[in-house]
């Protein structure tokens, strides 16, 4: 049986680099691609690091139904495809959700067994440097990131694992190590197949 590993972090916490690595030692392991509204960043690739499309659009796949979830973050929307999430279950592929405090809630909802992540920085200074060092963001809206931080960081009660990342290594080798516990749980396993092999009918 496949896991749903819920994902969320604020922006500049290093989410998406820990993913990444996680994904290079587990190839077991996938991760859905988000569609949203967002302009891609530079080196940024439609289909590998998200489905870019227009408002309009996106409105339109609400209505149709296409989303798990969805939310308006930062001026852009952000939505789970329901198809890819269905079809990578299917395939019996662990998968991951990288999505915020307000998708993390609809898909627990749905997903009650799903495992919830949250990446966090050492501080809100350390947080502040990196928002600057990426070069991608003017002072307010770097303003604006590190408020929505705050708010994001008082829904860490909500989720089952936490994670600073203070040193990538370290904070990546935690993350493995939550993927593997939860691949231990007799849910995952199974139990009454566990329970067919060891015992005698």
């Amino acid at each position: 049986m496949a896991n749903i590993f819920i994902i969320s972090a604020p922006s500049g916490a290093g989410k998406s680099s820990l993913i990444e690595g996680l994904i290079a030692k587990d190839n077991a392991i996938k991760k859905s691609i988000s569609v949203t509204t967002r302009q891609p960043r530079s080196g940024e690739q439609n289909g590998q690091h998200y489905f870019f499309t227009s408002e309009a659009d996106f409105q339109t796949r609400i209505n149709d139904g296409e989303f798990l979830e969805y939310a308006l973050v930062h001026g852009n929307w952000y939505g789970t495809s329901k198809a890819l999430v269905e079809k990578e279950l299917g395939k019996q592929n662990d998968l991951i959700l990288e999505i915020d405090y307000q998708g993390a809630q609809a898909i627990r909802e749905q997903f009650p067994s799903s495992i919830s992540i949250f990446i966090l920085p050492p501080n809100k200074t350390v947080l502040r440097s990196r928002l600057e060092k990426r070069n991608t963001d003017d002072i307010a809206t770097i303003e604006q990131r590190l408020n929505a931080a705050s708010n994001e960081i008082s829904h860490i009660s909500d989720y089952q694992y936490a994670i600073i990342n203070n040193n990538f290594d370290e904070a990546l080798a935690e993350l493995v190590a939550v993927v593997k516990t939860s691949r231990l749980s007799i849910g995952y396993r199974e139990a009454e197949e566990i329970i067919n092999n060891f015992i005698e009918r």
